[in-house]
């Protein structure tokens, strides 16, 4: 009798071989959660620059978090803050470094929670609002941007976007009854390289910035950040937080914190090195623990710039504008009611 191995020769104990070890991974499977074992860490990046650019900023640091974990880690990167909220509410994001509007809307409506806040290589906890034109310009402060309504260009960030759009409204143009999007002959939207490199090409007269996106714009166009100018400085805004969705497994999620919150602190050659990574992302020196509580600034800056709004803007009556006024601040008091640990 010929044996079947006989005709099939190497290639016919290759395929008994691969056969073999399919179905001892099988068993092995069928032991564990596939779920778990398979499903990544999805990072969700909140885009500085490029949405390439930003991946590459984090990229050393998440090969870390999946080596230590022994998990794989994917980023969930996108061009816009908007794009990183839809894929937030649509549950496609464990972990993400977020911002003002974001980091609220994350907490409040999309089941997250914030662990940490992110600390600067010079210690403070926050940034600092800029709006920027060129130096060689014919806008030389504020006063005389302000003096020309409908002449200048604009280009600034989304409105979800603190730095890009929230403060320099809250701080310069609603306190004086104006609105960016009426004042200027033109609003452009983009994000903060992209709008700095349109003040220096003359496609717009002024922009909003920020001092880590502004050093970042030193750093990769260093002959036209020279022809920059600063104008206007917000008052201090709280840096952007790390924020980890609530439904996550533990002990991985326990994990996840643990590892985010300790990045950069060792001492050695392997502090060393982490540090080296954190500092890729614009001014990042580390992760300091925090709550939801540390959004509160946030929140009480959206409410300034509301009231403002309301009490410039135009109503069929004052007890329409009053009622506004009330249901603003009954807002303003129950959102920081449930930031508030139970």
């Amino acid at each position: 009798m010929v044996s079947w191995q006989r005709p099939w020769g190497g290639f016919g104990r290759w395929v008994l071989a691969l056969v073999c070890c399919l179905s001892m991974g099988g068993t092995r499977a069928a032991g564990t959660n596939p779920e778990a074992v398979a499903a990544p860490i999805r990072f969700g990046i909140l885009p500085i620059g490029s949405a390439a650019e930003s991946r590459e900023q984090w990229r050393p640091l998440l090969a870390d978090l999946e080596k230590r974990l022994g998990h794989p880690v994917t980023t969930v990167s996108v061009s816009s803050y908007a794009g990183l909220s839809g894929a937030i509410g649509d549950q496609r994001v464990d972990i993400a470094f977020l911002s003002g509007k974001l980091a609220i809307d994350a907490v409040l409506k999309q089941r997250m929670s914030v662990i940490a806040q992110f600390v600067r290589s010079d210690g403070a906890k926050g940034n600092v609002g800029y709006l920027i034109v060129r130096a060689d310009g014919p806008i030389h402060d504020l006063q005389g941007l302000l003096a020309h309504p409908g002449r200048w260009r604009y280009a600034r960030g989304e409105p979800l976007s603190v730095t890009g759009y929230v403060a320099p409204e809250a701080e310069v143009f609603a306190p004086r009854g104006l609105n960016s999007d009426t004042f200027f002959a033109s609003v452009h939207v983009g994000n903060h390289q992209n709008n700095a490199l349109a003040v220096v090409n003359g496609e717009v007269d002024v922009a909003s910035s920020n001092n880590p996106d502004l050093d970042l714009f030193r750093r990769n166009f260093p002959q036209e950040a020279a022809q920059l100018k600063v104008i206007w400085r917000s008052s201090l805004i709280p840096s952007g937080v790390l924020v980890v969705r609530d439904e996550m497994d533990e002990p991985l999620r326990s994990q996840l914190i643990g590892f985010m919150r300790g990045y950069g602190q060792s001492s050695g050659a392997s502090g060393e090195r982490e540090r080296a990574n954190l500092a890729r992302v614009p001014d990042l020196a580390g992760f300091a623990p925090a709550d939801s509580l540390v959004l509160q600034p946030f929140i009480d800056m959206e409410y300034t710039l509301l009231r403002q709004q309301v009490q410039h803007g135009r109503w069929v009556s004052e007890a329409a504008q009053a009622a506004r006024l009330r249901q603003v601040e009954a807002d303003h008091q129950k959102t920081l009611r449930l930031l508030r640990p139970h």
